[in-house]
């Protein structure tokens, strides 16, 4: 059974190549959002496995979601990702509840399994 993703990012153009590239790599993306409280709901609804989630979205940010996430869903597994990577801090992956980090530009080229952790 595929893993259930979710896809979050506020650039349209980033989602459809995430969901491409997911799809193509033998995932399931159970749904889309383009901000932070529209993740929340999504997450709820859809029940997915993984979410990957942009870090820099203009309602709430990555980190802020991914918190919440994790408190809902404790199983859940959370890649963050964005284009800004020198603001990405090993504490603040920590403290986030997310299990991975992957710049937006290396996305294509990462080992998705191992990225998702996918046992």
């Amino acid at each position: 059974m595929p893993l259930r993703i979710l896809v979050v990012d506020d650039n349209p153009h980033f989602r459809r190549t995430a969901v491409e590239l997911l799809t193509l790599r033998g995932f399931e993306v159970v749904g889309e959002a383009s901000g932070g409280q529209e993740a929340l709901a999504a997450a709820r609804h859809a029940q997915p496995d993984a979410v990957l989630l942009d870090i820099n979205m203009p309602d709430l940010d990555g980190f802020a979601v991914a918190r919440s996430l994790t408190r809902e869903h404790p199983t859940i597994r959370i890649v963050l990702t964005s284009s800004a990577t020198e603001r990405v801090l090993a504490e603040d992956l920590d403290g986030s509840g997310a299990t991975a980090f992957v710049p937006k530009a290396e996305l294509a080229t990462c080992d998705l399994t191992r990225l998702f952790d996918v046992r």
